[in-house]
């Protein structure tokens, strides 16, 4: 049986469960954890040799009105077996007060740019939610490393330049996504799916590995064959399919480049992403 991790719920118990001496590695979660939170936590404890934090905390300031904030599942008690065996050894879940205790932020990270594209077009005010508070929680946890999923690809990709313009001194890992047998991309809202959306939601991960498969012919080929598998699939309500370079940038004419797809299912909305290689066409198309 896996020793039970350190549930610290305040600033205070957090440094006091942080004496130890060692690299300190770090997983920011919202909890509802799976499969896919465990493999960051282990990609952690075999990166440093000093404690391994799991925060646990549902951030308002990432949510809009009339997003999922209520509804999201909260589910400590197993987040903390799951904790357990993959072995962190603090886990902190603070109430909001704790986070922001004076309300709302006054100061928070604009994320730029390219915090306004791709999930920034649906929803604006995220990804200033999301760097304030990781910012924060780096500040209170102190990490030499944090690991996030490649899953939420922009985020990943925001956090790791926030790291770098700032001069936060943390290493930020991006760990592969992990998915289902069928291939959906393991997220705390699969839970919401109906069972037949739960079907319908796979296209979403056929559409890249078809447009992985097409890479050979060109970027336009590899676009063309995942379009066509969201077409097929009337119960899947595409936001956008964006082909870009590993940065986000514009798409390479050939080359390593990161195909993404967001679209709602039912009443949920999933986001998926894949890394693809482009081989050269006739005419650089």
């Amino acid at each position: 049986m896996s020793p039970q991790p350190v549930l610290a719920s305040s600033r205070e118990e957090l440094h006091r469960a942080l004496t130890a001496g060692g690299r300190v590695g770090f997983v920011p979660t919202m909890g509802a954890l799976h499969g896919g939170h465990a493999a960051l936590v282990r990609r952690a404890r075999a990166e440093v040799e000093g404690p391994v934090v799991v925060s646990i905390f549902v951030n308002p300031l990432q949510f809009a009105p009339g997003e999922d904030l209520d509804r999201y599942p909260r589910t400590l008690s197993a987040d903390l077996e799951i904790c357990a065996a993959a072995g962190a050894d603090v886990v902190f879940a603070p109430a909001v007060g704790e986070v922001y205790p004076g309300g709302d932020p006054m100061v928070t990270l604009d994320p730029g740019p390219l915090g306004g594209v791709l999930e920034g077009v649906t929803r604006p005010t995220h990804f200033r939610g999301v760097l304030t508070v990781v910012a924060k929680l780096f500040g209170l946890v102190r990490p030499d490393l944090a690991v996030f999923g490649q899953k939420d690809y922009q985020q990943l990709v925001l956090i790791r330049r926030m790291a770098a313009d700032l001069c936060l001194g943390v290493e930020v890992l991006g760990a592969e996504t992990v998915r289902e047998p069928d291939g959906l991309a393991l997220s705390s809202r699969n839970a919401y799916l109906a069972a037949a959306d739960r079907v319908a939601a796979t296209a979403l991960s056929r559409s890249l590995f078809a447009a992985e498969k097409a890479a050979a012919d060109g970027a336009a080929a590899a676009l063309a064959a995942a379009h066509a598998v969201l077409a097929e699939e009337p119960a899947v309500a595409v936001d956008y399919l964006a082909l870009t370079d590993p940065e986000l940038g514009p798409a390479p004419l050939a080359g390593p480049a990161r195909l993404l797809v967001a679209a709602r299912v039912g009443t949920t909305r999933l986001i998926d992403n894949l890394a693809i290689e482009l081989a050269q066409t006739e005419g650089g198309r």
